[in-house]
């Protein structure tokens, strides 16, 4: 195991301790003459930064406005994924595709889709009479997180019916026929056997997806670079930005918090996780 112990600490562990040190130092590219130690002052001008509680807010309207839709869309077609029908492996292999795309590229097609001037939501809408006018989606706050949410649905949603999906399957099928014996209607099929049988799946999945797309600054780098006026950045493109314009010591801080806040995360998951594991024993 030594080399593979080698390779981790050296690739992985030494560039995140020496990162976490610049956090609590002056570490600016501009001046690289003086990198003195400062404490918590990175965090403090972190806080007390009006745009951070901007980012934290977008943060959560990017988190929970993609993983709710995410969810429902998922659970949907999973449900008619399980059932056996004609090409149900041509349906899989199309609702799959997605994952298989960088999320990156995923931003760029969304951003030509809702541009302003020549994209075809626009297009479509003032055919189908929906708007008199072409709609500036990314030019918009509003708008933009708008765009940036559905592009992130359409993406998410395909984990949602893999994981959904493998969990139904291992459902008995002897639960759904004596459920129909019974004359069970499918809202109480639903909501007293499917759900309850792939409850613990259910959590792990939402909580993944939610560490995921906190960390996730792909799509929205992609598509508006965290603008119009830092209306859509994320904690983790704020970072970026800040990396950017050289103030390492500042992003290494953010990121820090990045990392708190998805610990947590993480601590419920495994919480969860170990209860499934308690449960199949």
């Amino acid at each position: 195991m030594a080399p593979a112990v080698i390779f981790v600490a050296i690739f992985t562990y030494y560039p995140m301790i020496s990162g976490s040190q610049m956090a609590f130092r002056k570490w600016n590219l501009a001046d690289l003459t003086d990198t003195s130690w400062v404490g918590f002052d990175n965090f403090t001008a972190i806080f007390t930064d009006p745009t951070f509680f901007t980012v934290l807010g977008n943060t959560a309207i990017w988190v929970f406005a993609s993983i709710i839709p995410q969810l429902l869309i998922g659970f949907a077609l999973a449900l008619w994924l399980r059932r056996r029908f004609r090409f149900r492996g041509v349906y899989q292999a199309l609702i799959f595709f997605p994952w298989a795309i960088s999320g990156f590229l995923i931003g760029i097609v969304f951003r030509w889709m809702f541009n302003g001037e020549f994209g075809v939501i626009n297009d479509l809408l003032v055919k189908i009479g929906i708007v008199d006018t072409p709609v500036p989606w990314l030019a918009k706050p509003g708008t933009a997180m708008f765009a940036l949410v559905v592009a992130n649905v359409w993406y998410g949603v395909t984990f949602f019916a893999i994981m959904i999906l493998a969990a139904l399957q291992s459902v008995p099928d002897e639960l759904y026929e004596a459920a129909a014996l019974d004359g069970a209607s499918k809202p109480r099929v639903l909501f007293q056997i499917t759900i309850p049988q792939i409850a613990t799946t259910l959590a792990l999945t939402v909580l993944l997806r939610v560490i995921w797309i906190f960390n996730f600054p792909d799509i929205i780098y992609a598509m508006t670079g965290g603008g119009p006026a830092n209306q859509t950045h994320i904690v983790t493109t704020w970072m970026i930005e800040t990396t950017q314009r050289g103030d390492y010591g500042h992003a290494s801080a953010t990121g820090l918090i990045v990392v708190a806040v998805l610990l947590v995360f993480s601590a419920f998951y495994l919480l969860a996780l170990r209860e499934r594991k308690e449960v199949r024993s």
